[in-house]
């Protein structure tokens, strides 16, 4: 019987470079936009959210810190950016303060789920949007499929843009065609101003320890204090 001969001398450096290891992040070719943390790009494959792909934001019920994540990396777009069912429209003079204007903001409003998805496909396909922000909240009135979901990250991938689906974090269990999937919530401590982020599905090993972030990205703070010593200055003037 013939045997097979093994090498004593393997090493995981011997493989080619092309080919993922599973104990370390994917360096996907993919386009990333950086997150505006470098804690947070350290943990993503590729440094940043992926362009082409479906990165899911999974929340509790009343947290609402997607524009805290997001926010950087859709001031680096050229085009329209897309909300689609947005459960409080933002505010546009601080979104323009930090470089993103209200004339690129566009709103669907649609209770319906189906509708929600309908509208985010076609936005996908349009040249002129560079990203779409879709929130499916445990409140739509019809059930959200995995074949929609994967009609999405198939239109993301094909046109090369920009795709967030905000989704409870009751969900975070059941599978998903997202290429990325990201919970965020309040950092219950002390700590005033923080947010707890964990990546919970990326190409790489599980993620053992969540983030802490601050909860208010640090230019938007700045303005913030300007504003209020704005506030006071002519408070004061005035007495």
């Amino acid at each position: 019987m013939l045997g097979v001969a093994r090498s004593s001398s393997f090493n995981l450096s011997d493989i080619h470079a092309d080919i993922w290891h599973a104990d370390a992040l994917g360096t996907p070719a993919m386009q990333v936009y950086p997150t505006g943390d470098a804690a947070l790009d350290a943990q993503l494959p590729g440094g940043g959210w992926p362009v082409g792909a479906m990165t899911e934001i999974l929340q509790a019920a009343g947290v609402h810190s997607e524009w805290r994540l997001l926010l950087p990396a859709l001031m680096a777009t050229k085009q329209a950016v897309l909300l689609v069912g947005p459960p409080h429209l933002p505010f546009a003079p601080a979104l323009a303060a930090q470089g993103l204007t209200v004339q690129r903001l566009l709103s669907i409003s649609t209770t319906l789920a189906s509708q929600r998805l309908w509208a985010t496909e076609q936005a996908l396909r349009c040249a002129e949007v560079d990203a779409v922000l879709l929130w499916l909240p445990p409140g739509v009135k019809d059930a959200v499929r995995t074949d929609q979901l994967r009609r999405l990250q198939i239109a993301a991938a094909e046109h090369q843009k920009l795709l967030f689906v905000m989704r409870p974090d009751s969900v975070q269990d059941e599978a998903s065609p997202a290429v990325l999937r990201v919970w965020v919530g309040p950092k219950l401590s002390s700590q005033e101003d923080g947010l707890k982020v964990q990546v919970r599905k990326r190409r790489g090993p599980p993620m053992a320890t969540p983030l802490a972030l601050r909860a208010r990205a640090p230019r938007l703070g700045l303005l913030l204090a300007a504003a209020r010593n704005h506030a006071l200055d002519r408070a004061t003037a005035r007495i």
